[in-house]
């Protein structure tokens, strides 16, 4: 086993550069000055404008940028934000907070809702249940997030008055539950299908009807045999869904007014903000990287039978 962490852990060094260097090369690619751009349509000296570009070298070659950033991040410098002149660091630390809250609680609603919805689909496959679940789910998937958000406000907010259309104070959990529960829904739909397949495909099997036939619980036979080995698929796009989650609450952020990293990226990317967007970027691959790491390692918990040399 360790063995197997460590070789994954050095896997994770190319896929980490190789993706901070392209979103790197992409915000290099984009046309527009960021620093001009902070003097919108003021006139201003030519030399000034060159004096700002060398204090946050940017007048380097853009490998030399890239390899400048790097190092820094190795030592917690994310670089610094032109227009306000703030780390990038502190920057970050403010957003990203809210953004994991609004991720967990989309993440355990999909897990809780997601999961119950499948196991009872799956259980009663080809029953009015199973349909039910099915028609829901394909309605979420057919249906935009941002058109999904407008609906719940427009239901819970304006109608019902359970909450305020937009976010208040983005620190408040109990603010981001609805759109926690928008940024949870395409999610939830895939979750709940990918459960009810495995559900319904396991129970076919030979090992369930040989743990029938031996008499075993029905409980146990649930807990035991059918749930380990359908949650298998279930734990990998969980693990990969928590990357998707994070990034896709650019546009519910966006909705709900929510101050956390899609906020912050919308603005970087007006501005131009190279530095904002690729700090970002990097957090989230370092998350994402380790995420799926434990899901891997999550396997042999579920299955026995996998074992890492």
């Amino acid at each position: 086993m360790g063995r197997y962490v460590a070789r994954r852990l050095l896997q994770m060094i190319p896929v980490f550069i190789g993706t901070t260097l392209l979103i790197f090369l992409m915000m290099y690619a984009l046309p527009g000055d960021p620093v001009r751009a902070l003097y919108g349509e003021q006139s201003i000296d030519p030399a000034q404008i060159a004096r700002i570009k060398a204090d946050y070298g940017l007048d380097q070659p853009i490998i030399k940028q890239y390899l400048d950033y790097l190092l820094g991040v190795f030592q917690g410098d994310f670089g610094t934000q032109i227009a306000s002149r703030r780390p990038v660091a502190d920057v970050i630390g403010e957003a990203f907070p809210v953004t994991i809250r609004l991720t967990i609680i989309a993440f355990v609603f999909t897990v809780v809702v997601g999961v119950s919805l499948g196991i009872v689909a799956g259980m009663r496959a080809g029953k009015k249940t199973d349909t039910g679940v099915l028609v829901l789910t394909l309605a979420l998937i057919s249906v935009p997030s941002f058109v999904l958000g407008f609906v719940f406000q427009q239901i819970f907010a304006t109608s019902l008055g359970w909450t305020t259309p937009t976010v208040q104070d983005s620190l408040d959990p109990s603010q981001l539950i609805l759109p926690g529960t928008v940024l949870a829904s395409l999610s939830l739909a895939y979750v709940a299908r990918l459960t009810r397949t495995s559900i319904a495909e396991n129970m076919r099997a030979d090992y369930m009807r040989t743990a029938v036939a031996k008499g075993l619980p029905r409980r146990r036979i649930i807990s035991m045999h059918l749930m380990r080995n359908s949650m298998i698929p279930v734990v990998t796009f969980l693990g990969i869904d928590i990357g998707n989650l994070m990034t896709g609450a650019i546009v519910t952020e966006g909705i709900f007014n929510v101050q956390g990293v899609g906020n912050l990226v919308y603005q970087a990317l007006s501005r131009r903000e190279g530095a904002t967007v690729v700090g970002i970027v990097t957090v989230m691959v370092i998350i994402y990287l380790f995420v799926n790491l434990i899901v891997d390692l999550l396997y042999a918990v579920l299955d026995p039978r996998i074992r890492y040399a």
